[in-house]
């Protein structure tokens, strides 16, 4: 019989909450394949999915890649765990290449035979069907694996597919992704939710500086990241008067600054009337003006009540392009459409801000009227997967 093994990763660490852990990561891969036929088991260190539609298989396993806390999958065929049956099945093999080593775990202890020399006995019967075929323990073309589990089955299958990793989505709470247009805040956003953090979005949008196609572009690239959240709801914020009133009062070269600090203190809030514990940005040290030490210290200091994620801090932009390849959002990231960190954009940015500076700066601006201003124009948008 097909079926589909399943295998978690970093669950083995969590001790006795290791439980809390696996029923959150059952939980969603029971909604990622929500609409599916199958059946679900789970055996010690392993889930299973059998008596599935064969011509869904491959929208199965995709589904299955996407989600955070398994480890990896194999396309295997289901036998009885007796000696008997695996032979037999392991007789009808065809090894395609021009090498191959069977590899035997044994879960269950009870299995009469020994891993090893039950490797060898099958390697036997391999040999003895592939006339021509060679063992190669070292670096096998082929490895035909024997999984013996304690459901008292056996999975055989010669292909291991990574899949994403990390922890269950939702196992380390909830937070609110600053979301641009830009390459760096939907990776930033994939990343934390690989590390169990259930995301939000928000988003600041300045039309008609910005345009119709920009706002879009975020939509989209929310809309992508559904691919492994399953769902975002994505605040939606003008902050057009916000950035007018700084281009008036505020010296250029701390205009970002300022702008980043109100987007904190904005955030926050948004924070705080949705149950979220936390803010995630896509800053990347040094990477531009505004993500200097100096500059994450003022933008982060006015947020008093929540910690700030940096999940691409210590990361190069060729690390963080490529994983936006991998991950789908890179293409669209790179649309031509502006969002709001590009209008009134300074020729010298300051790049060593101090906190009483930025305060100065900030007396000339009413901000508490500015951020509720702000806060009244929220549009909110839930995305979901296809």
């Amino acid at each position: 019989m097909k079926a589909i093994l399943l295998r978690f990763g970093e669950l083995y660490l969590k001790g006795n909450n290791r439980y809390i852990f696996e029923s959150m990561l059952i939980t969603n891969i029971k909604n990622k394949l929500e609409g599916e036929s199958y059946k679900f088991e789970k055996t010690f260190g392993r889930y299973v999915i059998r008596d599935y539609e064969n011509e869904r298989e491959a929208e199965i396993v995709k589904k299955l890649k996407c989600v955070f806390g398994l480890y990896s999958i194999s396309l295997t065929e289901e036998v009885e765990a007796s000696a008997q049956e695996i032979e037999k099945y392991v007789s009808t093999i065809k090894v395609k290449t021009s090498n191959f080593k069977v590899v035997v775990k044994r879960a269950d202890k009870a299995f009469p035979i020994s891993s090893m020399d039950f490797a060898k006995k099958l390697g036997a019967i391999v040999l003895e069907n592939n006339k021509g075929c060679e063992v190669e323990l070292y670096n096998p073309e082929t490895t035909i694996n024997v999984d013996i589990r304690l459901n008292k089955k056996a999975y055989i299958f010669d292909a291991i597919e990574k899949c994403q990793g990390g922890l269950p989505l939702g196992s380390a709470g909830k937070g609110l992704l600053l979301l641009s247009g830009g390459i760096d805040s939907p990776v930033a956003g994939y990343l934390i939710a690989k590390r169990g953090l259930k995301i939000e979005a928000l988003h600041f949008n300045s039309y008609p500086y910005t345009s119709e196609e920009a706002k879009d572009k975020v939509l989209s690239l929310a809309k992508k990241l559904c691919d492994y959240v399953d769902e975002i709801k994505l605040h939606i914020i003008s902050f057009t008067k916000v950035q007018e009133a700084i281009h008036v009062n505020c010296r250029s070269e701390y205009m970002i600054t300022i702008m980043r600090r109100i987007m904190m203190r904005i955030a926050e809030k948004i924070c705080q009337q949705n149950g979220l514990g936390a803010i995630v940005t896509g800053e990347s040290l040094g990477q531009v003006a505004s993500q200097t030490m100096q500059s994450m210290t003022v933008t982060g200091g006015v947020v008093k009540t929540l910690p700030i994620f940096r999940p691409l801090l210590a990361m190069d932009k060729e690390e963080i392009m490529a994983i936006a390849k991998d991950i789908g959002t890179y293409q669209t990231s790179i649309l031509p459409y502006e969002d709001c960190c590009t209008v009134f954009l300074p020729k010298n940015p300051v790049i060593k801000p101090t906190i009483e500076r930025c305060e100065k700066e900030e007396g000339f601006l009413n901000l508490d009227s500015l951020i509720e201003e702000a806060l009244q124009t929220e549009e909110v948008v839930v995305l979901k997967k296809d």
